[in-house]
């Protein structure tokens, strides 16, 4: 049975959350962790923890008839959706005002057996 866990409203936009998403994607859990640790982007941290949480999902749904072996385990389907956008006024010049998007996402994991 296929381990999951999510997060939602996460304050990064989509654009930026699946350049890191595509290179997690299919690779093994140990490694993904390993790599989202040590990369350098904002989205990196919200990933890690959401597959950290899909990791614990996976050991708990883990019976004695059907142990999960982590070290096996495989970042089945990763994807980040848009979430909704806050709008928000910047002032500008001469009584203008631009509005700033603070976009959001949503984020969801599925592991597997590899």
């Amino acid at each position: 049975m296929p381990a999951k866990a999510s997060a939602k409203f996460v304050r990064i936009s989509p654009f930026k959350m699946r350049q890191v998403v595509n290179i997690v994607r299919g690779m093994n859990v140990n490694e993904a962790m390993n790599v989202l640790k040590h990369m350098n982007k904002g989205a990196a941290l919200p990933i890690y923890r959401v597959i950290k949480s899909a990791v614990a999902n996976a050991t708990d749904l883990a019976s004695e008839q059907n142990p999960v072996d982590v070290d096996r385990l495989v970042v089945a389907t990763i994807y980040a959706d848009e979430g909704p956008t806050m709008k928000r006024i910047r002032a500008r010049a001469q009584g203008r005002a631009y509005r700033v998007r603070k976009r959001t996402s949503h984020l969801f994991v599925e592991l597997g057996q590899k």
